[in-house]
């Protein structure tokens, strides 16, 4: 598996999101902790999660604990793995998703975070979307001084704008490591703060890299240079589309989201697909 930086470590060039396991429509947790360990088997370190990946009201952390059990029960050694998960969202348990980015919000969030992940220190906490009635330097305060107390080792951001980048990491004093926005074939409104992420070297984590839950399956019928190069490879447009995402920049991390065993270890071969300057201009340039 292709490594890329991300702060201090290096991790697996495509990740793995939780999100699917633990929402609306989720598998059974068999099937799910098969997946975890199927991404596990195939190179994946990088698991992304958020203390608001659930479904039902009081069942809060529900992916953050199933990911901890998947790691526990692994039958080899999990350490290298990162596990970074995001405060600030909240879902009232009646399919909604609602925001709360007040400073002692976010360090109650993360402590119950690392709690639930059964670990001293978080490997790499994200503030999961901007508040629009909380100050965002106050809610990054939060993750300032989570880091000065050793509750986090790494600070990163979601849903942000390149202004909001440049506060973060002002805020933070120059530590912020990584950026996760929505980007994908279908959605590229992102791709400046991409651009503005590799400009600072810092990691950018495209999600729902495929187009999201409802859309992934189909990525090779929304957008016909993905499947032409995909039939020219012989591999799925969902790999197709990962490695065109991964040409970006070194900085790109995806992490496809997954609930069934053959859909990681489809996507990670993503990280091994070289494509030629024809095709990826082909890619690029899909409406």
């Amino acid at each position: 598996m292709q490594q890329r930086n991300l702060g201090t470590h290096s991790v697996s060039a495509i990740g793995l999101g939780g999100m699917p396991m633990s929402i609306e429509g989720r598998p059974d947790a068999a099937r799910s902790i098969a997946t975890i360990h199927a991404a596990l088997d195939a190179g994946v370190t990088l698991i992304d999660t958020a203390d608001a990946y659930h479904r039902d009201a009081g069942e809060v952390g529900h992916n953050e604990e199933l990911i901890a059990r998947a790691l526990r029960s692994y039958p080899r050694s999990a350490d290298e793995v990162l596990v970074a998960t995001k405060g600030g969202h909240v879902r009232p348990g009646d399919g909604t998703w609602t925001l709360n980015g007040r400073p002692d919000h976010v360090k109650e969030a993360a402590r119950a975070s690392a709690g639930r992940l059964g670990v001293e220190a978080i490997g790499l906490y994200q503030f999961h979307r901007p508040d629009p009635d909380v100050p965002y330097a106050d809610s990054i305060g939060a993750l300032r001084e989570l880091l000065d107390e050793g509750v986090i080792m790494m600070a990163g951001i979601s849903n942000a704008t390149i202004a909001q980048i440049d506060e973060a990491n002002e805020v933070l004093g120059g530590r912020l490591v990584s950026v996760q926005n929505q980007f994908s074939p279908a959605f590229r409104s992102s791709l400046v703060e991409l651009d503005h992420c590799a400009a600072l070297g810092v990691a950018f984590l495209p999600w729902s890299p495929l187009g999201g839950i409802r859309r992934a399956g189909a990525v090779g019928e929304r957008h016909t240079a993905v499947q032409s190069v995909a039939d020219a490879h012989g591999v799925s447009p969902q790999q197709i589309a990962l490695a065109w995402e991964l040409s970006l920049a070194p900085v790109v991390i995806p992490i496809p989201g997954a609930s069934r065993p053959t859909s990681i270890t489809d996507s990670v071969q993503a990280s091994e697909l070289v494509l030629d300057a024809h095709e990826l201009a082909a890619l690029s340039s899909t409406d």
